[in-house]
């Protein structure tokens, strides 16, 4: 009888091809930290984020629309200058709730369209609606959406929370009082508590929102520490907001107590080149230079603001 051949097995190829899959595996694993935008005079304002870890930036300087897929670092242009009248962009906001990402488009010269709140389609950017500001020297600063899909926007020169309730053609007053003069960065705290905080004074503030979707109350509350220009606000759970102050400091902010007056502050980051946006994707907290002095400030409007980036650091759980 004929014997068989043993045949050593190839453990060389196959201990090659282990290796790799860990390899791989631990490169997938890594989260991206650091992202460098494309270009110059980018001057980005605001960034938002879907639940696949997709990061959305809007661009003051370019009037753009940027996305990165989730785990890359390659910014690409999404929503290019001029769709459907786009002007100077501000806040951006995804809502995936409605299918929707909202931008900010603020006419700052004499050219363009209008100050809207727009609309487009979260999946293609394709455009979808435009609501004009109601009023005189209006700005459109940041957008927050609640669980019954009401979008709410800051006026920042009106001093002014505006809202638009689902299926509504045009934006209606929630909230107007001296307290928030100088309204930007916008986040609910529950489904009937909206924060709302002052650029220009350094206030945090808290709306408790009736059934009509209004301001019963607005009280400005106790804060640990000054807030710096505070700008962008995102909710990332129960009273549990991320904070972007334009000092270049990211912080994670908490209430508790009645009323929710007891307030606390986290230092996630600091030390940054002025951060006006956050959000938070899969236990990452993401701050964006804006560098907006480069822009706002005469000294510093024609010189070279270098590269913007985003940055990102593990979110403490609660």
């Amino acid at each position: 009888m004929k014997r068989l051949k043993y045949r050593k097995p190839m453990l060389g190829g196959v201990w090659i091809a282990a290796l790799l899959a860990v390899a791989g595996g631990t490169f997938a694993a890594q989260k991206v930290t650091e992202i460098t935008l494309p270009g110059t005079r980018v001057f980005p304002e605001s960034i938002t984020s879907t639940s696949d870890g997709t990061l959305i930036v809007g661009s003051l300087g370019h009037g753009n629309v940027m996305r990165i897929a989730p785990g890359t670092t390659t910014a690409a242009e999404w929503i290019k200058p001029g769709t459907a009248g786009l002007n100077s962009i501000l806040g951006v906001f995804a809502d995936e709730k409605n299918k929707l990402l909202w931008v900010c488009s603020n006419k700052l010269g004499p050219a363009g369209e209008a100050t809207a709140v727009k609309t487009f389609d979260l999946k293609t950017g394709a455009p979808k609606n435009s609501f004009v500001l109601p009023g005189d020297g209006t700005l459109c600063n940041d957008i927050a959406v609640g669980a019954d899909r009401t979008a709410y926007v800051t006026d920042t020169r009106q001093g002014s929370v505006l809202m638009l309730k689902p299926g509504a053609t045009s934006l209606e007053i929630a909230a107007k009082d001296p307290l928030l003069a100088g309204a930007d960065g916008l986040a609910f705290g529950d489904k009937t508590t909206l924060y709302v905080n002052s650029v220009t004074a350094g206030k945090l503030l808290r709306l408790d929102l009736g059934l009509d979707g209004k301001a019963t109350k607005i009280i400005e509350l106790k804060l640990p520490r000054p807030l710096d220009r505070p700008d962008g606000m995102r909710a990332i759970g129960k009273q549990r907001l991320l904070l972007a102050e334009n000092s270049g400091k990211m912080s994670v902010v908490t209430f508790s107590g009645p009323e929710m007056q007891s307030v606390v502050l986290q230092t996630l980051k600091e030390g940054m080149a002025g951060t006006p946006g956050v959000t938070a994707t899969k236990g990452m907290a993401w701050v964006v230079e804006g560098k907006l002095n480069y822009m706002q400030d005469p000294a510093m409007k024609d010189k070279y603001p270098g590269t913007f980036r985003i940055f990102a650091v593990p979110l403490p759980k609660p």
